[in-house]
């Protein structure tokens, strides 16, 4: 294995790092102060639009995708190290379009989409002028089982018909969210794998109807925001569907790998500024005559801190290494280990920064609460834990029972 960035992996490392340091740190702040002061924080701030333009004019653009025709053609291994990098703010990875679930929704069009559906979808996606979301989960259904899901995309024709109600499609809030994969039932006498159809749907569709948005520990992570969309009759032309009817799981396993990857390289890099919030406020801070650095368990929680991270780093570039050299199937062990490691570490250094914080932790003074809260969400993202260490432990008695 070969951790090392490739020269233009690290030219890249290196001017996103200065791009982070100079442009975007400085301003989070103000952006905060200014958005959370609006009646309606669904908007596009002009700093972002600001931003976005600047990095775009500087190259710093769709660094996600490993295709030259489309994006910056780095491998897996290279994005992973800038994945960490903007994972130290929330509002990087669209400044830089390269924010999810855009990044999945792209990566499917690149692989599985048709000229006429790039054309109409990937080209304004690549350019930064529309957004998109991901309707696949359902409120009615354990969908930790994809096959439960009970939404249907039925071939009539020429037409494709969906019905039935999603739930945390992330990014429909977006103003600019114009485009959604819903993913359906299309056939349910095919086998199990086979029965589901993605389909790109207009946000403006007659029939699609956010019916609310959907707040984690009390907020609604404006502008992006996650919602409850209904799909009622909603009548597409055949050619909506991506790859043709029944190919939604293939795509589905094809999106996940380095998407898994992308979440688990940001979380690293929250995790390393969540472990710096900490030890600037361990070592400025006194009790009882001393540092808090000095308190109790204190020196151990940043000694196991930083034993995470790195080891989290390490498991996820290996991820990342086996996804560019043997594909998919080479990292199926990895890309579960990463989704339920890197969660947790996140969540749990996160959890210990906020008591290093005391009340303070909890308040709105520090970014501690959102970190938190943006941990326990992916434990459950792209797969609960519990269906990642099952799949680990599947494949690790393989090697054992014949």
């Amino acid at each position: 294995m070969d951790f090392n960035p490739s020269a233009k992996g690290q030219d890249y490392l290196n001017r996103v790092k200065a791009f982070m340091r100079d442009e975007i740190l400085p301003i989070e702040e103000d952006y905060y102060r200014e958005l959370r002061s609006l009646d309606n924080r669904w908007v596009v701030l002009p700093i972002i639009r600001e931003l976005k333009a600047k990095a775009r004019a500087q190259g710093l653009w769709n660094l996600f995708l490993p295709e030259e025709e489309y994006g910056a053609g780095l491998s897996n291994a290279d994005y992973a190290m800038i994945a960490e990098e903007t994972g130290r703010s929330f509002i990087a990875p669209e400044i830089f379009n390269c924010n999810a679930p855009d990044t999945g929704n792209m990566e499917v069009l690149v692989k599985y989409g048709s000229d006429e559906q790039k054309e109409r979808w990937l080209k304004p996606l690549l350019d930064g002028e529309v957004r998109s979301a991901f309707c696949m989960t359902e409120p009615d259904v354990a969908s930790s089982d994809a096959t439960n899901m009970a939404a249907t995309a039925i071939v009539e024709g020429d037409e494709v018909v969906l019905n039935g109600r999603k739930w945390w499609s992330t990014g429909i809030g977006h103003p600019d969210c114009q485009v959604l994969i819903f993913m359906g039932l299309t056939d349910p006498t095919a086998h199990k794998h086979q029965q589901h159809s993605m389909v790109l749907v207009p946000r403006d569709a007659p029939g699609v109807k956010i019916e609310r948005m959907l707040p984690v520990f009390g907020e609604y992570d404006e502008p992006y925001g996650h919602g409850e969309v209904s799909f009622t009759n909603v009548r597409l032309p055949k050619s909506a569907i991506i790859k043709g009817p029944g190919r939604g799981f293939e795509i589905a396993q094809g999106r996940l790998g380095p998407g898994r990857v992308h979440h688990c390289m940001r979380a690293i890099g929250a995790a390393e500024r969540t472990l710096e919030i900490l030890i600037q406020r361990a070592v400025s801070r006194e009790a009882f005559g001393k540092p808090l650095a000095n308190l109790g368990g204190n020196r151990d929680i940043i000694a196991n801190a930083r034993m995470a991270i790195d080891q989290a780093r390490l498991l996820t570039l290996k991820c990342a290494w086996l996804l560019d050299t043997k594909g998919i199937l080479g990292a199926l062990s990895e890309v579960s280990m990463i989704k339920a490691v890197i969660p947790s570490m996140l969540a749990n250094i996160a959890d210990q920064a906020i008591q290093i914080h005391g009340g303070a932790g909890v308040s709105g003074d520090f970014p501690l609460t959102e970190l938190y809260a943006y941990a326990r969400c992916l434990r459950l993202a792209d797969g609960p834990d519990e269906v990642h260490r099952a799949m680990v432990a599947k494949l690790e008695l393989k090697k054992y029972v014949k």
